[in-house]
This record gives C-alpha cells, sequence and structure tokens, in this order.
C-alpha cells in the first residue's frame, strides 16, 4: 500500500516544530531568573530570551529554507520579504510581559505564509508543554493529537476580551463569562481552537507574528478566525499591523463579536489602507 508523500507544508511544519521545541529549552533557561530587559518602541518590553531565540530561529529556519523571507517580531522590518512567495513569521515570545512576570502561558510562535496565507504554524508554550500546530489540509493537533473547536452554549460561555468590548456585548444580551486573558494573544487564540474558549477578541493593532502561527491552528481546527472590518486576515504586507481581530468557536458568535469590535474600535479609512498596502 502506497503512502502519499508529504506535502510541501507538512515539511515546513515539521522544521517549524523542531525549530519551536529547541526555542523553547532557550527560552526555558532564562524562564524565572534574574533576566536583562529593556523597552522598544517606547512601551514594548524585550528581554535577552527574545534575542537568544530570535538568533536561534533565524540561523535554524532560514539555514534550512534559505530562499524564504524572513519577518520576525525582534528584527528590523526590510521590504526584501515582499519579493518572497514563502515567508517565515516569527514571535520568539508571545507574552513577554507573561513571561517577565513569570506567568507560564508564554509562546513560541511560528509560521510560513505563501501568497500572503500560512500554510503551517506552531504555538508552543514550554513551560506548559503544549504543542499546538496545523498545516494547510491536514488538521490541528495538540501534542500530536487531532484537536477540533467545540464551544459550549449560553450561560457556561467563556469570551475574554477588552472592557469596552464586554460591555458592547452585555449591552446586546450576550449571555456568558469573561474568560482568561492571557499575555499571550497567540496562547489566548489557540484556546479557541481547542475548546478551551468559546471566543475571544483583540484590538486593532495585532501584528503578522502575533497572529500567523495561531491563525492556521483556528482554521484547520474549523474555527473562525477575522478582522472584523476586513475579513480573512492576510499576511506578508507592507503594513503588518491588522484590525480588531475576532476568534469564534461558535458560530452564532461571530456577527455579534464583529459588531462589538465595529463599534468598540471603527473601521480604518480604506484609502488608508490602499497606501498601506493592505
Amino acid at each position: 500500500m502506497s503512502t502519499a508523500a508529504p506535502s510541501p507544508a507538512q515539511d515546513d511544519l515539521a522544521l517549524l516544530r523542531s525549530a519551536a521545541v529547541h526555542a523553547g529549552i532557550i527560552g526555558l533557561g532564562f524562564f524565572r531568573t534574574d533576566l536583562k530587559t529593556w523597552t522598544k518602541n517606547i512601551t514594548s518590553p524585550v528581554t535577552e530570551a527574545d534575542i537568544a531565540i530570535d538568533t536561534f530561529l533565524g540561523q535554524a529556519l532560514l539555514g534550512a529554507r534559505p530562499d524564504y523571507g524572513w519577518l520576525s517580531e525582534e528584527q528590523v522590518d526590510t521590504t526584501d520579504r515582499l519579493d518572497h512567495r514563502r515567508v517565515f513569521v516569527v514571535d520568539p515570545i508571545d507574552g513577554t510581559r507573561g513571561f517577565i512576570k513569570g506567568e507560564d502561558s508564554w509562546c513560541v510562535s511560528l509560521a510560513v505564509v505563501e501568497d500572503g496565507i500560512p500554510v503551517a504554524g506552531v504555538v508552543y508554550a514550554p513551560a506548559r508543554d503544549e504543542m499546538y500546530a496545523a498545516a494547510l489540509g491536514r488538521g490541528a493537533t495538540l501534542n500530536g493529537q487531532p484537536l477540533r473547536a467545540s464551544y459550549r452554549g449560553d450561560a457556561d460561555r467563556l469570551i475574554p476580551a477588552p472592557g469596552a468590548v464586554h460591555t458592547e456585548l452585555q449591552s446586546a444580551g450576550l449571555v456568558y463569562e469573561k474568560g482568561p486573558m492571557y499575555p499571550s494573544l497567540a496562547y489566548r487564540l489557540v484556546q479557541v481552537a481547542r475548546g478551551k474558549l468559546d471566543a475571544t477578541v483583540a484590538r486593532r493593532g495585532a501584528q503578522d507574528w502575533d497572529i500567523a502561527g495561531a491563525d492556521i491552528i483556528l482554521a484547520e481546527a474549523g474555527a473562525d478566525f477575522r478582522d472584523a472590518c476586513a475579513g480573512r486576515p492576510h499576511y506578508n504586507r507592507a503594513d503588518t499591523r491588522h484590525g480588531a481581530l475576532a476568534a469564534t468557536a461558535d458560530p452564532s458568535l461571530k456577527d455579534m463579536l464583529c459588531d462589538a469590535l465595529r463599534t468598540v474600535y471603527g473601521c480604518p479609512d480604506p484609502t488608508t489602507l490602499e497606501q498601506s498596502g493592505r
């Protein structure tokens, strides 16, 4: 009996998984120690662990795929990536603030994006030993076991969100409980894919590296993930920022969440989007 050859996305996923495990080992070596930290872009924290992991990932991933482009939170962005069909999108530590505080839901978030769409991705939480992974058309897994989004009903719903969004949802009459706001957006998103959360949202301003790895996992697990104004996110554009985002396991929540996000955050001017390449 013949076995189908692995797809390019599966090969890339195997590479991402291996790199994430090694990156996690590096991160754990710094976790809950006396870290060197500083601030970039006025408000964003960075640690020596972010840089050590980023350096390793650049060597491991581009060493294996030198023809791929590169976009990482911890490196200066260049337009070179726009000339590549396939691009690594990397967040060495998603949830750096939580990492600094010793909270254990921080993640290594990695994706391969092809023509603007994630085709392979991992979100690995080393301190929790949780490896979320997916390749296009091949399903999603948690620690190698199939992952399928599911949801509760009515009062049992769990939905973490900023306070203003909660106010809108409650005004609309939605019955639910406020879920945990993990410091890592990627980790929060994959909890929707796992069925631990029924939905979650993000303010405007998330970057490609914050969400690309989780995006493919959500899609392959059967959850919906969208920009409340623009629909399905696209990646590796000139402007890597995204609008307000909603991830939902329960289809009945999609419209209500997107309405609340549009009310709270509005939608970008279409002319501005065109000029920014989005």
